[in-house]
């Protein structure tokens, strides 16, 4: 569990959540929640959640102090206890992820330059930064206010990060790149490394200069060992809200829109454009030079080979099966492949 905060010391009452997330209260008011906690093992200093029906089963049991119940799944009367207090909220789900924040602060750090850290004359650091043992600052980067550099991290030339990033430890970010505000980049990642462009000439590969950056937005998360390649001529672009689950890579050129979200080992080729609000499922793969519209949600395992125009929900993967029965269903494909003139 990260350190508590004084919010966590503090708590909050149900009456408190109501009003943060304009819910209502069935129970004491007054009963005050100290931490965060699944129903399962949740005591009674602690808040929790439930969100469909399944969970009513197991609140029955649990040792909640405060439940956030999603409303209309239950009556009042159905939630009445001397031992819990319940808080009728449209969102469980997002108003718990936002009391992770107010209860706990995950990202504390004392302001300062930590001896071994490289830093170029010509770079600006915010005093109100942290720059750990072992990162590199280089020649023209700017450091914005609040921005924690992780050890090991690696920043090159002309460098711009936005207030509130959080960099972890071991990840790079190339010359040029540009970063907004409030970015988190886990260990690992490697922003604005070169594209794979290559001409063949000959027999052989003459390789293209990768001349663009990268440029990411607001509030973006990009999750451990992905990569974000720069642009060949133009430059490669993450809209705000945008989040990157673990070993993702995004090729150079590509285009994501705003508040897409894109889940582990998903392979995005060159000069892709990718909609707003999208979700890309785990393992997928999309062609180069197609465009995704916005509120596109594409299944784990599916390889995009056009163009998709319309909001809606693709998927192409093959769910498994028995060895034998996948054997027999391929060798009817191959039958039917024989038949045809």
């Amino acid at each position: 569990m990260p350190p508590c905060s004084a919010s966590a010391e503090r708590g909050f009452s149900a009456a408190e959540l109501a009003g943060l997330f304009a819910g209502e209260v069935v129970g004491d008011p007054a009963r005050r929640g100290y931490g965060l906690a699944p129903l399962y093992r949740a005591g009674a200093r602690d808040i929790s959640f439930a969100l469909t029906e399944r969970h009513l089963g197991i609140l029955d049991d649990s040792g909640a102090g405060i439940v956030l119940v999603r409303r209309g799944i239950v009556s009042g009367d159905r939630l009445e206890s001397p031992r819990r207090s319940h808080v009728l909220v449209s969102n469980p789900h997002a108003a718990f992820a936002r009391l992770t924040s107010l209860l706990y602060e995950r990202r504390r750090f004392v302001a300062g330059v930590e001896p071994g850290a490289h830093i170029h004359p010509d770079a600006r650091v915010d005093a109100s930064a942290r720059i750990c043992a072992g990162a590199t600052i280089g020649a023209g980067s700017q450091i914005g206010p609040g921005v924690y550099v992780g050890a090991g991290v690696f920043i090159g030339e002309a460098v711009a990060i936005g207030p509130g990033g959080y960099l972890y430890a071991g990840c790079a970010l190339m010359d040029g790149a540009r970063v907004g505000c409030a970015v988190i980049i886990h260990p690992g990642a490697v922003i604005g490394a070169d594209g794979f462009g290559f001409a063949a000439d000959d027999g052989k590969w003459v390789k293209v200069e990768q001349l663009g950056v990268v440029i990411i937005g607001d509030e973006v998360e990009i999750g451990a060992n992905s990569t974000i390649d720069r642009g060949a001529l133009d430059d490669t672009v993450i809209g705000d809200g945008v989040k990157i689950d673990n070993l993702v890579h995004i090729a150079h050129n590509v285009r994501i829109g705003e508040h897409t979200a894109i889940a582990g080992c998903v392979g995005i080729a060159g000069s892709a454009r990718i909609g707003k609000h999208c979700a890309i499922g785990g393992g997928a793969g999309i062609l180069g030079h197609l465009e995704i519209a916005d509120h596109v949600t594409i299944h784990a395992m599916t390889l995009v080979t056009r163009s998709i125009r319309e909001a809606g929900e693709y998927a192409s993967g093959i769910p498994h099966q028995p060895a034998r029965a996948w054997n027999q269903s391929l060798a009817s494909l191959r039958r039917l492949g024989r038949k045809r003139p």
